[in-house]
Protein backbone atom coordinates (compact mmCIF):
# COMPACT_ATOMS: atom_id res chain seq x y z
CA UNK A 1 0.00 0.00 0.00
CA UNK A 2 1.33 3.42 -0.58
CA UNK A 3 -0.59 6.96 -0.62
CA UNK A 4 -0.51 10.57 -1.24
CA UNK A 5 -2.24 13.31 0.36
CA UNK A 6 -2.91 16.37 -1.68
CA UNK A 7 -4.72 18.74 0.16
CA UNK A 8 -8.20 17.00 1.01
CA UNK A 9 -7.27 14.29 -1.23
CA UNK A 10 -5.85 10.72 -0.78
CA UNK A 11 -4.53 8.77 -3.67
CA UNK A 12 -4.14 5.13 -2.18
CA UNK A 13 -2.45 2.75 -4.48
CA UNK A 14 -3.51 -1.32 -3.30
CA UNK A 15 -1.21 -3.94 -4.05
CA UNK A 16 -2.11 -7.42 -4.60
CA UNK A 17 -2.92 -9.73 -1.40
CA UNK A 18 -3.96 -6.65 0.58
CA UNK A 19 -7.53 -6.26 1.89
CA UNK A 20 -9.61 -3.27 1.04
CA UNK A 21 -11.31 -2.37 3.79
CA UNK A 22 -8.60 -2.66 6.78
CA UNK A 23 -6.10 -0.66 4.32
CA UNK A 24 -8.68 2.03 3.59
CA UNK A 25 -8.95 1.95 7.81
CA UNK A 26 -5.44 2.62 8.16
CA UNK A 27 -4.78 5.08 5.94
CA UNK A 28 -7.65 6.83 7.85
CA UNK A 29 -6.47 6.14 10.80
CA UNK A 30 -2.61 7.45 10.19
CA UNK A 31 -4.29 10.44 8.40
CA UNK A 32 -7.07 11.09 11.55
CA UNK A 33 -9.90 11.41 9.12
CA UNK A 34 -13.47 11.38 11.02
CA UNK A 35 -15.55 12.44 7.76
CA UNK A 36 -14.70 11.64 4.21
CA UNK A 37 -16.28 9.74 0.92
CA UNK A 38 -14.34 7.69 -1.25
CA UNK A 39 -14.05 5.82 -4.48
CA UNK A 40 -12.06 3.42 -6.81
CA UNK A 41 -11.68 0.54 -9.17
CA UNK A 42 -9.13 -2.10 -9.40
CA UNK A 43 -9.00 -6.35 -9.31
CA UNK A 44 -10.28 -8.78 -7.19
CA UNK A 45 -9.89 -12.63 -6.96
CA UNK A 46 -11.89 -12.84 -3.61
CA UNK A 47 -14.45 -10.86 -2.01
CA UNK A 48 -17.56 -11.00 -0.06
CA UNK A 49 -20.15 -8.81 0.08
CA UNK A 50 -23.54 -8.39 2.40
CA UNK A 51 -27.19 -7.46 1.88
CA UNK A 52 -28.84 -6.49 4.32
CA UNK A 53 -32.19 -8.06 5.57
CA UNK A 54 -34.87 -6.54 6.46
CA UNK A 55 -36.19 -9.84 7.81
CA UNK A 56 -33.53 -10.92 9.68
CA UNK A 57 -31.93 -7.56 10.70
CA UNK A 58 -28.59 -9.38 9.60
CA UNK A 59 -26.20 -9.04 6.52
CA UNK A 60 -26.92 -12.14 4.17
CA UNK A 61 -22.97 -12.88 3.18
CA UNK A 62 -22.32 -14.02 -0.31
CA UNK A 63 -18.59 -14.52 -1.53
CA UNK A 64 -17.23 -14.26 -4.76
CA UNK A 65 -13.76 -16.17 -6.53
CA UNK A 66 -12.35 -15.58 -9.26
CA UNK A 67 -10.79 -12.88 -11.69
CA UNK A 68 -13.30 -9.87 -11.15
CA UNK A 69 -12.87 -6.28 -12.46
CA UNK A 70 -14.06 -3.29 -9.51
CA UNK A 71 -15.71 -1.59 -11.59
CA UNK A 72 -17.38 0.62 -8.65
CA UNK A 73 -15.91 1.03 -5.16
CA UNK A 74 -17.73 3.86 -2.74
CA UNK A 75 -18.10 4.42 0.20
CA UNK A 76 -17.33 7.02 3.61
CA UNK A 77 -15.58 7.33 6.52
CA UNK A 78 -16.86 7.98 9.88
CA UNK A 79 -15.59 7.06 13.08
CA UNK A 80 -16.77 4.93 16.35
CA UNK A 81 -14.67 4.51 19.44
CA UNK A 82 -12.76 7.25 18.24
CA UNK A 83 -11.62 4.27 15.02
CA UNK A 84 -12.53 4.70 11.71
CA UNK A 85 -15.82 3.27 10.23
CA UNK A 86 -15.74 1.96 6.69
CA UNK A 87 -19.15 1.80 5.18
CA UNK A 88 -18.52 0.57 1.59
CA UNK A 89 -19.79 -0.83 -1.09
CA UNK A 90 -18.70 -2.56 -4.64
CA UNK A 91 -19.47 -3.22 -7.67
CA UNK A 92 -17.23 -6.18 -9.45
CA UNK A 93 -17.63 -8.07 -13.06
CA UNK A 94 -16.57 -11.06 -13.83
CA UNK A 95 -16.86 -14.23 -15.91
CA UNK A 96 -18.46 -13.46 -18.98
CA UNK A 97 -18.82 -9.84 -17.70
CA UNK A 98 -21.37 -10.79 -14.80
CA UNK A 99 -21.72 -7.92 -12.60
CA UNK A 100 -22.22 -8.83 -8.55
CA UNK A 101 -22.38 -6.18 -5.74
CA UNK A 102 -23.29 -5.19 -2.49
CA UNK A 103 -22.17 -3.61 0.79
CA UNK A 104 -18.19 -5.06 0.74
CA UNK A 105 -17.79 -6.93 3.86
CA UNK A 106 -14.40 -8.11 3.12
CA UNK A 107 -11.82 -7.72 -0.39
CA UNK A 108 -8.58 -8.71 -1.39
CA UNK A 109 -6.94 -6.62 -3.92
CA UNK A 110 -5.79 -9.07 -7.19
CA UNK A 111 -3.82 -7.15 -9.50
CA UNK A 112 -4.16 -3.38 -8.59
CA UNK A 113 -6.69 -0.70 -6.25
CA UNK A 114 -6.84 2.68 -7.00
CA UNK A 115 -8.74 4.81 -4.48
CA UNK A 116 -9.57 8.36 -4.07
CA UNK A 117 -10.50 9.72 -0.76
CA UNK A 118 -11.67 13.06 -0.16
CA UNK A 119 -11.40 13.73 3.09
CA UNK A 120 -14.04 16.20 4.91
CA UNK A 121 -13.65 19.17 7.13
CA UNK A 122 -15.60 17.85 10.18
CA UNK A 123 -15.89 14.88 12.23
CA UNK A 124 -18.89 12.33 11.61
CA UNK A 125 -19.40 9.63 14.00
CA UNK A 126 -21.74 6.67 14.41
CA UNK A 127 -24.41 5.52 16.76
CA UNK A 128 -26.16 2.06 16.93
CA UNK A 129 -29.93 2.00 16.72
CA UNK A 130 -31.24 -1.25 18.19
CA UNK A 131 -34.78 -1.10 16.31
CA UNK A 132 -32.72 -1.17 12.94
CA UNK A 133 -29.88 -3.33 13.94
CA UNK A 134 -27.23 -0.59 12.59
CA UNK A 135 -24.85 1.87 13.09
CA UNK A 136 -26.14 5.00 11.56
CA UNK A 137 -24.96 8.77 10.96
CA UNK A 138 -24.63 10.49 14.76
CA UNK A 139 -24.30 14.48 14.52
Amino acid sequence: MEYRRFNNIIALRLDKDEEIISSLSTVCEKENIKAGFFNGIGATDDFTVGIFSLEKQAYEKFNFKGNHEITALTGNVSFVDNKPYIHAHIVCSGENAKTVGGHLLEGIISLTGEIFITVADGEIGRKYDGELKINRFDF
